[in-house]
């Protein structure tokens, strides 16, 4: 439903308790001429319609058919539309219901969305960290492995090398023996 659609529903139930306010009206005029009409007959015995020709008694009557006749007509067309903007009201209602309902599991399912973020996280979360435990387990082991490693190698050198015992290596250079000074006694 648009917000278009909101004012003319509001202007067509407007129209529509206009339309009965006037229908009402209509009919309590209609009734309290009734009453006069019948009050002013009742209470004046001595009334009698005064003698006129049927011709003219006959074209009145006739006018007052029509006018009848048009109010009629008018009746059935207010009723109709009545009835027409009554189903569309009710459609209308109907429609806000609906999307009402909607609105309010949309709402719900929002509401529950950081839960089932949180749960889907979670569970493909759960096979990396396994396997991050599993590669830490490996990384120890092999620095483990690789320490032990080094430290054999490192024994293996110093046993092949030296003879097992380590000795500073001295670089050596071609130096003439009549650079050697010879301590002097005094």
């Amino acid at each position: 439903m648009s917000q278009s659609d909101i004012p003319n529903i509001q202007e067509l139930s407007t129209e529509i308790s206009q339309l009965h306010q006037e229908l009402q009206l209509r009919d309590q005029l209609v009734q309290q001429l009734s009453q006069e009409l019948f009050r002013l007959v009742k209470g004046n015995a001595n009334f009698t319609p005064p003698k006129s020709e049927p011709e003219i008694d006959l074209s009145q009557l006739q006018a007052l058919r029509d006018q009848l006749q048009a109010v009629e007509q008018q009746v059935t067309f207010y009723q109709e539309q009545i009835t027409s903007r009554d189903t569309e009201i009710h459609e209308l209602r109907q429609s806000v219901q609906e999307l009402t309902d909607r609105s309010r599991m949309l709402e719900q399912v929002v509401q529950e969305l950081p839960q089932i973020y949180r749960r889907k996280f979670e569970e493909r979360m759960t096979p990396v960290r396994d396997k991050v435990t599993k590669l830490q387990r490996e990384n120890r082991q092999l620095q483990a492995e690789l320490q032990s490693v080094s430290y054999r190698l490192a024994l293996k050198n110093r046993y092949t090398n030296h003879g097992g015992i380590d000795l500073p290596t001295f670089p050596r250079s071609e130096v003439a023996p009549n650079n050697l000074s010879a301590p002097q006694n005094a």
